[in-house]
């Protein structure tokens, strides 16, 4: 006599990858990341991006914020970059670095509370 397997259930996605608070959580750690190993941050733009319009609510700021924070931080710490020729540079590296923790931590504590960000376009914090 043989026994029947046991019914095959279809593997459901991980919830980090689906769209919303989970998902949004992961990306700001992605960035954190991202300052010491710099493939995370393009990780998490690559998923804010994928999942941005499909969450709705006060979910959608966050990926507003996320993706402009990428964006802006980039631009920034190229400028800073190219300064650095001249010792203030470097200062500016460091201001941009602040900058964009500031703007994780502010994302995360509002993402913990279920706020929306307050002003997602905003260049500053």
């Amino acid at each position: 006599m043989s026994e029947t397997p046991p019914p095959i259930t279809p593997r459901q996605t991980d919830r980090w990858l689906e769209p919303g608070q989970t998902n949004v959580q992961v990306i700001y750690i992605l960035y954190l990341a991202g300052l010491v190993i710099g493939i995370s941050g393009i990780v998490g733009i690559v998923l804010a991006y994928i999942n941005r319009g499909k969450a709705g609510g006060f979910i959608e700021s966050h990926y507003t914020w996320l993706i402009r924070t990428f964006w802006i931080g980039l631009l920034y710490a190229l400028a800073s970059l190219v300064l650095m020729m001249v010792f203030i540079g470097f200062i500016l590296m460091f201001a941009v670095a602040v900058w964009f923790i500031v703007r994780c931590i502010m994302g995360l504590q509002a993402l913990g509370r279920s706020e929306p960000i307050k002003n997602p376009e905003s260049w500053l914090i």
